[in-house]
């Protein structure tokens, strides 16, 4: 399977910015041995501007502009330092890819994304993505990553979209609110029903949400692309997948690909 896997702050980082060592390490050896096993494997992976937030000592993510670019120049450099160290202790090389909404937009800067993707697996590396926040404007950039993977998910023709969030998956309710929230094992049609749970972003160090995540799964969707939903505190719940085995909410593409 070619897996498109997009990890979000809050399961890399504490709620203080601090890298969570426990969980990038599993997180990052089931990765690598999901590679061992002939998985092709691409991270796109949130988390710098929050690590730069650590590594800095703001008491909080930036509101303005300069302070986010700072923060994420200084995390990304942590957060590729970190996933190069833990990778090559399972002999994965990894390799950084940087893109801003203009990538996408631009005949031939994509089709230089898809050939360098493309060529990097053939070679046996391991694609990390992030968006180059260091750059990005409110013109040009994505603004979250949980489109920017439905993104390179559609472009890199991939088998699977696997969201890792701090929940299990999509719920009937909030279920930090509602005791009764339940599970929604899987969705085939994106009802006006299903987009209302929505709701509100997540973490305070990330940008996305169930919102995100839904708008992702519609463009996955329309384009023969399944998607998941699961839980990043979880990451050994990545072996059910490849081995077919229900994990978190799964949404159908409407046409599967051949």
């Amino acid at each position: 399977m070619r897996l498109v896997i997009k990890v979000g702050t809050s399961t890399l980082t504490h709620a203080t910015g601090r890298l969570n060592i426990r969980r990038t390490e599993l997180f990052c050896r089931v990765l690598g041995d999901l590679k061992n096993a002939g998985h092709e494997i691409i991270l796109v992976s949130s988390g710098a501007i929050g690590m730069g937030v650590g590594k800095l000592a703001l008491k909080e993510r930036p509101q303005d502009i300069p302070t986010k670019q700072a923060a994420a120049a200084v995390g990304q450099s942590e957060l590729m330092y970190t996933y190069d160290r833990l990778f090559s202790e399972y002999h994965h090389t990894v390799a950084q890819i940087l893109l801003t909404g203009d990538d996408f937009g631009h005949e031939d800067r994509f089709a230089n994304f898809r050939n360098t993707i493309s060529r990097l697996l053939e070679l046996g590396a391991l694609p990390i993505i992030n968006e180059n926040d260091t750059i990005a404007t409110d013109e040009i950039k994505v603004g979250d990553n949980d489109t920017l993977s439905a993104m390179v998910a559609v472009g890199v023709n991939a088998d699977l979209l696997v969201l890792l969030s701090d929940i299990d998956g999509l719920y009937s309710a909030d279920p930090r609110r509602c005791e009764n929230a339940r599970l929604i094992p899987e969705v085939r049609e994106l009802t006006d029903e299903i987009l209302a749970l929505g709701g509100e972003k997540g973490s305070a160090l990330g940008t996305g949400g169930m919102k995100t995540k839904l708008c992702a799964a519609k463009r996955c969707m329309e384009n023969g692309v399944d998607m998941v939903i699961m839980n990043g505190a979880k990451p050994e719940k990545l072996y059910d997948l490849t081995d077919g085995i229900p994990t978190g909410t799964r949404f159908y593409a409407k046409e599967q690909k051949q």
